[in-house]
């Protein structure tokens, strides 16, 4: 099933999940459309990574749907989920430090003929068709987010923001049409925070959408629509940016104190 621009891409409803006794996720529920960048927001604690981490099968929920593009995927394994074109990044920017970042788009590919053994041994004319496909689009992604000048260089040679961008490259590589991103700009410098959204905002016309965790409201305000806010594992509200900041529930979230 192929959704449109504004139909339901994701569509999570009454999820939960524990952790020895402590509900986490205590039933949510929350849509993504397609052809979106939705910020999902709230204070520590609230349970956003262990959605993220739920959403993509790191972990099993305990109960409740998430149906994806039509599709429900609430505990299917990771490798299922991110073959039906749902990826996610991670917090902490991860990989292998001595591999090229060329090295690292193309380990993220999709269809890679070296899966294979027999593919793999043999190389076959498909093989090396394959591998060249792979090599283009991961050139394509390098150019599309300035990490062509260090394509060759080791992923423990770039720098903080160099490191969230391949992060985003690697996810790009899996062909996805929506990616979970937790914190793409978490210690980045301004300059690079900038970069960073403006590639995120070229994605929806590539027919990728976004839904992304932040702790920068500046960044959330200028670049998600609609905005999503949890606080203790459940969804608190959604809008605008405008109306959630606006938010008295929201604000009292964030402070503490009734607003």
């Amino acid at each position: 099933m192929k959704q449109g621009k504004d139909a339901a891409l994701l569509s999570i409803t009454g999820l939960r999940r524990a952790f020895y006794g402590l509900e986490v996720l205590r039933g949510v529920d929350l849509t993504v459309r397609g052809g979106s960048i939705t910020g999902l927001i709230g204070p520590n604690g609230a349970g956003k990574t262990t959605l993220f981490n739920v959403v993509s099968g790191l972990v099993p929920p305990d109960s409740g749907s998430i149906r994806f593009d039509g599709h429900e995927l609430a505990g299917a394994a990771p490798e299922v989920i991110s073959a039906a074109g749902l990826v996610r990044t991670f917090q902490v920017a991860r990989g292998f430090p001595k591999l090229s970042v060329f090295q690292h788009l193309m380990l993220y590919g999709r269809h890679q003929p070296g899966e294979g053994l027999l593919p793999a041994l043999l190389g076959t004319a498909a093989t090396r068709r394959r591998e060249a496909q792979l090599a283009e689009r991961a050139f394509e992604i390098a150019r599309l987010l300035n990490l062509e000048r260090v394509i060759d260089n080791p992923a423990s040679a770039l720098s903080g923001g160099q490191k969230k961008l391949l992060e985003i490259g690697r996810a790009l590589m899996a062909e996805p049409r929506l990616v979970l991103l937790d914190e793409p700009t978490a210690g980045v410098n301004p300059v690079l925070k900038a970069e960073i959204a403006q590639h995120l905002r070229a994605l929806p016309a590539r027919g990728i959408s976004v839904l992304l965790i932040e702790h920068d409201m500046r960044f959330i305000g200028e670049l998600c629509d609609p905005v999503i806010v949890m606080a203790e594992g459940q969804v608190l509200a959604e809008g605008t940016f405008d109306t959630v900041r606006a938010d008295a529930r929201v604000r009292e979230a964030y402070m503490g104190v009734r607003a």
